[in-house]
């Protein structure tokens, strides 16, 4: 236990891991960088710093990272994959220390620090399993059988980067990275700043499992400068964060002509049917509204309940919501932690004090609550929220959710359609109801009876978010080979596709046509 945090205090074995992950902040050929202190969300005291990059860190990291690219593209994709699977099994070896980390940096509780250890862990090992068989050349039916063989071949796009938030900093700042990675690119990175030791944490141990170290760069800096160096000189950009953020480095891809993908906000919905087992909602519900304290892109910050049992429910809620245990320790039985800094707790205030003033009733919460640290907020549920209430149709990102009553589906459907987001959304109901509510949900992401865990973790599919939500997709097959360029390459043998010499045009479109004819009715081409 001497190496465990204890009430944000920070012992003197870890502070020393940390101090040694900042030199890897730390650009060689520069005599003096400027120093950013990193405060814990529990205590808002500092623990350690990273040095502040600029342009020139930037440059040096790509420079490097080509480098060690061009040899990791040639590397067998048998030695890639076994890097990862060693991976894997360090990260759940060193779980312990990346919970500590992680809490420390966010100030969540220790469930959901556990949620991004899985989350890494079950990503190396997807993509570790599935490098193979995603990265080997594909034989498809070329133009003419026997006569044209095709074959598509998939290339690595160069280097990536990859600008992570705070929020989710150990799974964001690495679960990305791994397919790329897996893919034969190199990454550049800039971790948020309130965030950036548990990212480079979780890289250590990549490390330490055989990943050159050239080939996984990271900046720290601010995103204004390192974030948008990254994105002017990578080859592919990977970004989670704000809509308008996304909006600005989407700008700067369209503009390069570089592939893209983006998880963005959202503003999601809950549906409770009339047919629905409450029990079961009421236990799952806080848990999808108020994980890692509501600092989560998938949580649900907007819940639509049938009349029937709109009642029952939304008491029921309320009362365990009140019941939720809050605090700033490591203890496994806190059910919910600290907001991130001031600004975060200044935005849910904001929110929340908006709602109430344009006639709002409080169910639970709408309370800071000093006595448990700088930036704790109780959870929130609100009911009667008028439509001028920003919290209405803007994402709060925080612990805040307002119930409504409605007549029927077919209305819930409606008003959780009524949004520029579609990131994720949920439905509890019979299994019937809930897969005929799922399909008409206009979301990257709908779960059925569960808030969002079920998708997000199943890694074998692709997630992501519709309308403003984002674009392109992490996890599944998509998730990897978003990182690669498809090379078609086609061998033609015996005879010219042309035809053969001597064969008038004239003849030779006679010839096409009636091969292409027959062909349907025998159905031996593509």
């Amino acid at each position: 236990m001497s190496t465990r945090l204890k009430q944000g205090r920070l012992p003197e074995q870890i502070q020393r891991k940390l101090l040694r992950l900042c030199a890897n902040t730390h650009t060689p050929h520069r005599e003096e960088q400027e120093r950013y202190s990193v405060r814990s969300a529990f205590s808002g005291e500092e623990i350690a710093y990273v040095y502040t990059g600029d342009e020139r860190d930037v440059d040096f990291a790509f420079d490097r990272a080509r480098q060690a690219q061009r040899t990791w593209a040639a590397t067998p994709v048998k030695q890639r994959q076994a890097i990862f699977k060693d991976f894997h099994d360090r990260v759940l070896r060193e779980r312990e220390y990346l919970m500590d980390v992680v809490q420390l940096e966010t100030g969540k509780n220790r469930l959901s620090a556990l949620d991004e250890v899985l989350d890494v862990a079950s990503n190396a090992r997807f993509y570790a399993n599935q490098a193979g068989r995603l990265l080997a050349d594909h034989s498809n039916s070329g133009a003419f059988p026997l006569v044209t063989k095709n074959v598509v071949q998939r290339a690595p796009k160069g280097v990536v980067g990859q600008i992570s938030p705070w929020n989710y900093p150990l799974a964001l700042g690495i679960s990305d990275a791994i397919p790329a990675l897996l893919a034969g690119n190199a990454v550049v990175a800039k971790p948020d700043w309130n965030t950036p030791f548990s990212a480079l944490a979780v890289i250590h141990l990549l490390y330490e499992s055989g990943l050159p170290r050239d080939l996984f760069q990271v900046v720290t800096g601010s995103g204004q400068v390192v974030g948008a160096a990254i994105a002017e000189r990578c080859d592919y950009l990977m970004f989670t964060g704000s809509t308008a953020t996304g909006r600005i480095l989407g700008k700067t891809a369209g503009e390069r002509l570089i592939g893209y993908s983006a998880e963005l906000g959202g503003k999601n919905p809950m549906i409770i049917s009339a047919d629905a087992d409450l029990d079961r909602v009421v236990r799952e519900a806080p848990s999808a509204c108020f994980s890692n304290s509501g600092q989560l892109c998938v949580s649900i910050e907007r819940i639509y309940v049938e009349a029937e049992v709109y009642d029952t429910f939304t008491r029921r809620f309320a009362e365990a919501v009140k019941q939720m245990r809050l605090g700033a320790g490591f203890d496994w039985d806190i059910e919910m932690g600290s907001l991130i800094n001031q600004d975060q707790l200044d935005r849910v205030s904001e929110f929340v004090d908006d709602a109430v003033e344009k006639g709002a009733t409080v169910l639970a919460g709408a309370k800071a609550r000093p006595d448990l640290g700088p930036y704790f907020y109780e959870p929130t549920v609100l009911v009667d929220v008028p439509e001028d209430a920003k919290l209405r149709t803007q994402e709060v990102f925080g612990p805040v959710v307002f119930i409504e009553k409605v007549a029927n589906l077919d209305e819930a459907v409606a008003l959780a359609n009524d949004t520029d987001y579609g990131l994720n959304a949920c439905v509890f109901a019979s299994s019937d109801t809930g897969w005929d509510v799922a399909s008409r949900i206009q979301s990257g992401g709908v779960g059925i009876n569960d808030g969002y865990a079920a998708t997000w973790a199943s890694v074998a599919s692709p997630l992501g978010g519709m309308k403003q939500s984002g674009m392109g997709r992490r996890h599944g097959d998509e998730g990897l080979l978003k990182y690669t360029e498809a090379r078609n390459v086609a061998e033609q043998r015996v005879i010219s596709i042309r035809g053969p010499k001597g064969l008038s045009r004239k003849a030779y479109a006679a010839v096409m046509s009636n091969a292409l004819l027959l062909g349907k009715k025998l159905r031996f081409l593509p």
